[in-house]
């Protein structure tokens, strides 16, 4: 049994006033133990929402949650808050896409550090010092002594980001989901802290759901993958195969558009044309229909349904599967990571 399994997950936020928006419409996936998932598509197709739903930490004001999210057998859904609270920082840990404002900025990096330790393995004074020292000094903090007197305007992103990593690990969590780990870092910096969660995985056996729209850092280090668009997953897939081979045409285009080493010079890039606002219901057929190359009046035809048109595993939401012919690097992209 996976240590975490999402069946039919939905959210809709509503407001007064305005019609509702369903944010999330259906998404399924699994996590296994010692495993890295990914959650990959554009902004606004759903994977930040996905994981706060998981956490517990969308408001409940105007916001519904459907589906079910066992973790270890327990629908995470029908738990309290209170039991939720147990939970997150001890077994589910979150890091968050934006680290500045996901510190506080008006209380030093050591207190912020020590209420975890203070709170889930009850560590107080001295001891909770010093292992909120050796956490730092864990993901590459230089001096971190004097780091933990300091307040998060005086780290750069990088110690910031590696600050964010050193609280969701404090007590080794079962599973650790990344929310985009890597914005707005520097390549060296993105590097050192992929390793630093690969050494996570390995070392410590977690559980981790990688969210990010960076194809590179999928090809680096996920497992299993999902591409998102438009609140539904479109194709899952083995990392290699989905490379190999990206079957919907959302996945074939973002895997398109990223520039490739070994191109000719001049080769123009094939970026996915419109938005991701160029959309349709679900329910009046495949969302990505407006955007696609591959359009034909099939499918309009209401919801497609995740099928397996190429092998085993390899699950697409198209009733036009593109069946690409010509490699997509992945074994040069694996060697440049």
């Amino acid at each position: 049994m996976s240590l975490l399994s999402v069946d039919e997950l939905t959210v809709t936020f509503t407001g007064r006033g305005h019609r509702d928006v369903r944010a999330v419409s259906g998404v399924s996936f699994s996590v296994d133990q010692g495993q890295v998932v990914g959650l990959v598509g554009e902004s606004g197709c759903g994977k930040s929402v996905t994981s706060l739903a998981l956490m517990g930490l969308l408001p409940s004001r105007g916001t519904t949650v459907g589906g079910r999210a066992d973790f270890d057998g327990t629908d995470l859904f029908s738990l309290s808050k209170a039991r939720m609270r147990d939970l997150r920082g001890s077994q589910l840990a979150m890091i968050f896409q934006d680290p500045l404002s996901s510190l506080n900025p008006v209380v030093p990096i050591g207190v912020q550090v020590t209420e975890i330790l203070a709170r889930h393995r009850g560590m107080k004074g001295e001891a909770a010092r010093k292992e909120a020292a050796s956490l730092l000094e864990r993901v590459g903090i230089p001096d971190p002594t004097r780091r933990l007197k300091e307040y998060p305007h005086q780290l750069s992103g990088g110690m910031r980001q590696r600050a964010l990593i050193a609280m969701a690990v404090a007590c080794a969590p079962r599973l650790l989901i990344a929310d985009e780990p890597t914005t707005a870092l520097d390549v060296t910096i993105q590097a050192q802290i992929l390793e630093l969660l690969k050494e996570l995985v390995d070392q410590e056996g977690t559980a981790l759901l990688m969210i990010t729209h960076d194809l590179g850092v999928v090809a680096g280090l996920c497992d299993q993958v999902n591409v998102l668009y438009a609140g539904k997953v479109v194709e899952s897939a083995e990392r290699r195969p989905l490379f190999a081979h990206p079957t919907h045409p959302y996945a074939h285009g973002l895997l398109g558009s990223i520039p490739r080493l070994d191109a000719p010079r001049g080769e123009p890039l094939n970026p996915i044309r419109g938005s991701i606002n160029d959309q349709i219901a679900w329910a009046d057929g495949c969302a990505f229909a407006p955007r696609c190359d591959f359009y034909t009046l099939e499918c309009l035809e209401g919801t497609p349904a995740l099928t397996e048109p190429r092998a085993a595993g390899h699950q697409v939401r198209c009733v036009n599967p593109v069946m690409p012919q010509r490699d997509t690097g992945l074994e040069k992209t694996e060697a440049g990571t």
